[in-house]
């Protein structure tokens, strides 16, 4: 029986998902510092801002930022950890 590799060891998977998470949490404030700045850049160039303009730049910019974050993180996380050269062509 061979050994996991990987995704597939339990402990390294534990190592690789912290290391994700960790990513995952500077790059949450990293998005807040952009937020803050976008949002005193708004107010600076338009004037006082109402609640929806805080809000939907809050989801446009925070939700464009974090979805990109999480989606490279996962892509690093498979190609990191061998998962990409594990799966194997059927053909």
């Amino acid at each position: 029986m061979s050994t996991p590799t990987g995704l597939d060891d339990p402990d390294y998977a534990a190592f690789a998902w912290r290391r994700f998470r960790r990513i995952l949490a500077w790059m949450g404030l990293a998005t807040a510092i952009v937020i803050a700045v976008a949002i005193v850049g708004l107010d600076h160039f338009y004037g006082p801002l109402s609640w929806i303009a805080i809000l939907a730049t809050i989801g446009g910019v925070g939700g464009s930022v974090m979805l990109a974050a999480a989606l490279m993180g996962l892509a690093f996380l498979s190609s990191g950890t061998g998962h990409d050269e594990s799966v194997k062509d059927i053909d």
